[in-house]
Parts: structure tokens; C-alpha cells; sequence
């Protein structure tokens, strides 16, 4: 360990100067570039000097009245010539005519004879020329560097002209003024203190210092170079912090040895926290049992022990069936009683060998590994359902549970932990599917089932966007005159490539993926367009609960029926008690905003349920639909035919009409009407029909097969 603390510390002494060294670097890199760009400006500032006094000059109504019309060159020596000697603007000043021919020239006060070339350098023909062919209505200015026989200067070449710019002079007659000023040492000290670059001095082009700016001619050549001495203060500055630097490493160094001393027995503990919160994240803190995460950790480390033992391994997936029953009427607590005994049952059960975990809720997992293991899983699930088919006391409680179960095999290993516990859970759904208290194994056929499922929801949606769910209209007659008093829509889709599919496969399908709001929307649009043509009519339209859920579903129906032209009260909403048993206060409140708008209730498949006196009373239902289970009954007569009339008296005792549905001969449509009720619907008065046949009936005043009824 202590070899693992001077490593460290070597390590980070290394990091430390790196680093230093890298600031260091970096503050050189950029005073170089700051310097760099002082020295740019410099230059720059040095030519717009030359090019402002050139612009006053040449822009002069007294110099080019001089010039061209007085032609005094005693004036233009004096004003331009003289002011050549210790001036701090040009120190050079020539005046030629467009061909390039010296008029008058002085440099430093005086007059320059010989040595003109030396002045007039061929990047001083190179502005010229610019200018020159410039255009008659322009007066260009032009700067630049060249080197002259007196070393480096800023020059520049303007038209002498009115200020105004008013024409003087033309072709030959024009003028030009070539001022200078050079680089010279004094400049060279003003330009160096003034923008901190010490050792500011001329270069020749071929000197190789770094730290250096040339100075380019328009014609692209460079003249010259202005160099400096760098002043390194990422150097300074790091010679100056290393020695505390190096004191605080020996610091770190003693701190190190401390923590090393003092810290063992911290991370022993660490570590054992550590493993302990590590087994806390893999358990349920009810039951005390393995939780999900936990179980894919086991199952991982399952299937690659029987994949190296050439065993199989079995997950078997419990879901009790009662447990919501108990919690909803016991309370939580009782509830999470429960739980607890029905894990340590299962531990017991199970033995140490195997792998139990509570997948959350009322939901556990079962692992085990053998070389039988199907007989073993089975064996094991008959001992799981006989425990939990008993009674279980809870406190002073007795509850009776079941559970569903689901089992699924990896053979040698071969199939995935997550793979397993998947199938495991697909084949309990279709044990719950089945009727519960089953036990289902998990075979090739539920994924190919599960993949036509996936295929009907897809096909669904886009029958359902596609506008290709069609709607049949079944016939409500009178129980007494037997003529056609309304409708009731039903949903009919036929699948592209499979034909008819009949709505107890589709609606449900709707309802698990959430497509049913959509499609009870689209059948009702179509079922309110329809009723536009029979004004003498009734629409019923179902309700799922998923629909009745939907917080925006009365203002859907709402805007519906205001789109469509639909008198509300010829309306009738049909829907099961299902939602009412789940959320009454909620339920109680959608009815109330449902009939605020006009629409009128009924309660359907009653009989079928749980229904009582109760909901009909709380929740005041504008119609009451008795089941078809208990109208087929009637034909056994007897005690079926006095329950059937008792249902009918109950609903009439409490003012709701009744209509009965699923009628499918006389005997039946003559015991309901005798029972009271006012309307009847099946199929002995017609099957769901298109809208188009639906007319032909309205035109009939009874159905012909009845007419011997009325």
C-alpha cells in the first residue's frame, strides 16, 4: 500500500510541473502573440499616420491653386519641401508630374538632386500607375512600405487637387505628391515604449529570428522585419512558484502517509457498508426476498453455471389472484401482511437451492437449475398453488388467495436470463387468460400469437386513421307495436387480407393499446351522420372504460354532436358497470357533465355482473339493457322466467325503461313484453345491417315476422 501512496505521490508531482510547465507555455504563447499584434498594429498605425497627412496635403485648395493655376514653386518648396527637416510627419516630400518626372524634391530639408531612384523605387511606379489609371473622376490616395537608400519607410502617393474636387488640371498637367517618412531609430524607441516591446528594432528580410513582423511593399516583396525581444513570463513566473510548489508536494507527501495510517480501518468499513448497500439495492424491503434487479443478477449467474454444468434451468413467474380482493377491503397494511407470510410460505417451499424473488406488487419469481428441471418446475408449481389455494391467516383475518403461474425453460443454459423471465411472464398472462389458478408453460406458439396481436394493432390504428372502420346499425323495436323505434351502432372492421374480424377480437385489442377513444369517437361521428336521415329514430352507441376514463371525453361528445347537427337527447350512451364498481365519485361525475349536455345513460349488461339496486338508484341511469344471459334463460321457464320479470319490475319500480337484448324467437320477445318491457332488440327483429336497410324498415309500420304479436 505504501508503494501504491509514493506512486501516487510521484505521479502527481509529475502532473503538478506538467502542468506548470504547460501554463508557463501558454502565458509565453500568448505575450508572443500579444507582441505579435502590438507590433502589427504598430505598422498599421505608423502607414494611417503617413496616409492622413498625405490626404491633408494633396486635398489642398492653396497647394493646387499654387500648382496649376499660379504654378509657384517657391510656394510649394516652402509648404512642401521645408517642412521635409525635422518634422515628425514625412521627412521626404517629391512632386511629379503623371510620367513620373521629378518637378521639385527634398528630403530632410533639402533639395534632392542626384539619388532620385533611390527614392523613387519601383513600388513607388507601382501606386503611381495605380492611380494614374484610376479614372478621370477619381483622385485616389495610396500607401505602402519600401526600402530607400535612407532604410524603410511608410510612403505614399496622391493626386494634388481641390478639396472640393473640383477639376484643376488634366492629363499631363496633373500633379502627384510622394510623401515618405522612415523607420527610423527614434520612431523605433517612441513605438517600443509605447506598446511595451523591448529590443524593438529593423530586420533585413533574411534574418531568421522568431519573434519578428515582416513589413511587405504592395508589390508583395518583403522589405524588412521589426523584431523583439520576447520577455518570457511564463518563465519567470514559474521559477518563482517552484519552490512552493515543491513545498507543497513534501505537504501532500505527509498528508498521504497520514490517510494511510488513519484510513485502512475507514475503508475496511467502507467496504463492508459498500457490500451492504449493494445487497440492500438487491432486496425487497417487504418481504425481504430477492428483487427484480437482484433476480437478473441470479438468473445471470444461473444460466452461466448451467451452461458450464450442461443443466437446465426453470423460472417460474407467480402472480396471486386475489391479492388486489384483500387489499382493496383490508387496507394496505393487511395487505402488505400478506405479502410477508406468502413469501416465507414460499421460501419454505422453495429450499435454498433456488432463487426466489418478489418481482414488486403481488408478482414473484421462482429460479431453479437440474437436470430434470421441467419435472422439477412442475412438481414445484402443484406445491405452490395447493399452498396458496388454503386459507391464510392474516392477523384475525382470513384471506383466500390463488395464484397463476408461469414457466419457462432455458435448456443447458442457451436462453438469456432476461429472455427467460420474459417468457415466464408471457406464459402466466396466458395462464390468467385461461381462467387463473392455472399454471401455463411458455411455449413457441405465444410469440407467434404475440407478433399477430402486434400485427392486429398496427392493421387497427391504420383502419382507424384511414377512416376504414365501418358501422352497423341493429334494430330496436317497440315491445308493443312492434315498429322500429331507434338503433343501436356497432363497430365492423374488415381486415385488408383477412377478412371479417369480429369486434370481441378488435375492441379489446382497442382497449389494451389505447386505440379505443378513437375508435368510439369514429363510430359514433359515422352513427350521428347516420341519424341526420332518420329523424324518427334513437341512436344507442357503447362506452367503453376506457373511453368513460378520458377526462376531454364529454367535451369530445360534445363537439361532436354540435359538428353533426345531432339533437343530443335522441342519444343514448351505453356502458357497463365496470367503471361505476372502480370509481364512483368519478364515474358520478362524468354522468352528471353527460347529461348537463343531453345525452341520455344507459346501464347495459345488466345481470351480467354485479350489478344491484344500489348503482341504479346512486347513479340514475335514463335506461336499463337486461343481459342476453338472462333472456336465453327464459326459454327453461320456471325460476329463470320469475327472475327475468323481477328484473324488469325492479327497473320499472324505479322509472327506468328497460330494453332487452340478444332476442332470438317469440317465446322470448312474448315473455319480455309481458314482463314490461318497452323495447326489444336481437336478432329475431334483424341482425346489424348497413344504413342503407335500415331504411327499408322505417318504411314498414311493424316487422312482418311479429305482425301476428301486436
Amino acid at each position: 500500500m505504501l508503494l501504491i501512496f509514493a506512486a501516487v505521490v510521484i505521479a502527481v508531482t509529475g502532473m503538478v510541473f506538467t502542468a506548470l510547465d504547460r501554463v508557463g507555455q501558454y502565458a509565453n504563447h500568448l505575450d508572443e502573440e500579444r507582441s505579435r499584434q502590438a507590433v502589427s498594429g504598430a505598422i498599421r498605425t505608423f502607414e494611417d499616420q503617413l496616409a492622413a497627412t498625405l490626404h491633408d496635403y494633396a486635398a489642398w485648395d492653396d497647394a493646387a491653386d499654387h500648382l496649376y493655376r499660379k504654378q509657384d514653386l517657391d510656394w510649394v518648396v516652402r509648404n512642401f519641401g521645408k517642412m521635409t527637416q525635422n518634422s515628425t510627419l514625412y521627412d521626404v516630400a517629391i512632386i511629379m508630374d503623371p510620367s513620373g518626372r521629378v518637378i521639385t524634391a527634398h528630403a530632410d530639408g533639402d533639395p534632392v538632386g542626384a539619388g532620385l531612384e533611390g527614392y523613387v523605387t519601383p513600388d513607388v511606379w507601382y501606386l503611381l500607375n495605380r492611380i494614374r489609371n484610376g479614372g478621370a473622376d477619381e483622385y485616389p490616395e495610396l500607401t505602402g512600405f519600401t526600402q530607400t537608400n535612407d532604410g524603410t519607410a511608410a510612403f505614399g502617393i496622391g493626386l494634388i487637387r481641390m478639396k472640393s474636387g473640383e477639376r484643376v488640371a488634366f492629363g499631363n498637367d496633373r500633379r502627384y505628391v510622394l510623401f515618405m517618412r522612415h523607420l527610423k531609430q527614434s520612431v523605433l524607441q517612441r513605438l517600443s515604449g509605447a506598446y511595451v516591446l523591448p529590443g524593438l528594432q529593423l530586420e533585413t528580410p533574411e534574418a531568421g529570428r522568431s519573434h519578428r513582423v515582416d513589413i511587405v511593399s504592395p508589390t508583395g516583396r518583403t522589405v524588412a522585419a521589426l523584431a523583439w525581444m520576447p520577455r518570457q513570463p511564463g518563465d519567470i513566473s514559474l521559477a518563482q512558484v517552484r519552490p512552493l510548489v515543491w513545498c507543497a508536494v513534501a505537504m501532500v507527501a505527509i498528508y498521504f502517509v497520514l490517510l494511510f495510517v488513519s484510513g485502512s480501518q475507514a475503508l475496511s468499513r467502507l467496504a463492508a457498508d459498500e457490500a451492504a448497500a449493494i445487497r440492500l439495492s438487491l432486496t425487497d424491503r417487504l418481504s425481504g426476498l430477492v428483487n427484480r434487479s437482484g433476480l437478473f443478477v441470479r438468473l445471470s449467474e444461473m444460466v452461466n453455471m448451467a451452461r458450464a454444468a450442461e443443466e437446465d434451468v426453470a423460472l417460474l413467474y407467480l402472480d396471486l389472484d386475489g391479492f388486489k380482493e384483500v387489499n382493496d377491503a383490508y387496507g394496505h397494511a393487511t395487505g402488505d401482511q400478506l405479502i410477508r407470510s406468502v413469501s416465507a410460505g414460499l421460501s419454505v417451499l422453495v429450499g435454498e437451492d433456488a432463487v426466489l424473488a418478489r418481482l414488486g406488487g403481488d408478482e414473484f419469481a421462482i429460479g431453479i437449475m437440474s437436470r430434470h428441471v421441467s419435472d422439477s418446475a412442475n412438481m414445484l408449481a402443484r406445491r405452490i398453488q395447493s399452498f396458496l389455494g388454503e386459507p391464510l391467516s392474516i392477523g384475525e383475518r382470513i384471506a383466500v388467495i390463488g395464484c397463476s403461474i408461469g414457466i419457462a425453460v432455458s435448456p443447458r443454459g442457451s436462453v438469456s436470463g432476461e429472455e427467460i423471465l420474459r417468457r415466464a411472464d408471457m406464459a402466466m398472462y396466458r395462464a390468467k387468460e385461461e381462467g387463473r389458478g392455472r399454471c401455463c408453460v411458455f411455449d413457441e406458439a405465444m410469440d407467434v400469437e404475440r407478433e399477430e396481436r402486434n400485427r392486429l394493432e398496427i392493421d387497427l390504428r391504420r383502419a382507424i386513421e384511414q377512416n376504414e372502420i365501418m358501422v352497423a346499425f341493429q334494430p330496436v323495436v317497440d315491445a308493443q307495436r312492434l315498429t322500429l323505434r331507434g338503433v343501436e351502432a356497432l363497430a365492423r372492421w374488415t381486415r385488408p387480407g383477412y377478412g371479417p374480424v369480429r369486434p370481441d377480437v378488435f375492441i379489446p385489442v382497442a382497449e389494451r393499446t389505447g386505440l379505443i377513444d378513437q375508435l368510439g369517437l369514429c363510430v359514433l361521428r359515422i352513427a350521428c351522420e347516420a341519424l341526420v336521415r332518420w329523424p324518427d329514430l334513437t341512436l344507442a352507441v357503447n362506452v367503453s372504460p376506457g373511453q368513460f376514463r378520458d377526462p376531454s371525453f364529454v367535451g369530445r361528445v360534445a363537439d361532436l354532436l354540435r359538428e353533426t347537427g345531432t339533437d343530443p337527447s335522441r342519444v343514448t350512451l351505453e356502458m357497463t358497470e365496470t367503471y361505476f364498481i372502480q370509481n364512483p365519485a368519478r364515474a358520478r361525475d362524468t354522468l352528471d357533465r353527460l347529461k348537463a349536455i343531453g345525452v341520455k345513460i344507459a346501464l347495459d349488461d345488466f345481470g351480467a355482473g354485479f350489478s344491484s339496486v344500489g348503482y341504479l338508484r346512486q347513479f340514475g341511469f335514463d335506461r336499463m339493457k337486461i343481459d342476453r344471459s338472462l333472456v336465453s334463460a327464459a326459454d327453461e321457464g320456471g325460476r329463470a322466467v320469475d327472475m327475468l320479470q323481477a328484473t324488469v319490475a325492479l327497473a320499472r319500480s324505479l322509472d327506468i325503461p328497460v330494453t332487452a337484448e340478444g332476442i332470438e324467437n317469440d317465446a322470448q320477445a312474448a315473455a319480455l313484453r309481458i314482463a314490461g318491457c318497452d323495447q326489444l332488440q336481437g336478432y329475431l327483429f334483424g341482425k346489424p345491417m348497413p344504413a342503407c336497410e335500415i331504411d327499408s324498415l322505417r318504411a314498414r309500420t311493424s316487422l312482418a315476422r311479429l305482425s301476428g304479436m301486436a
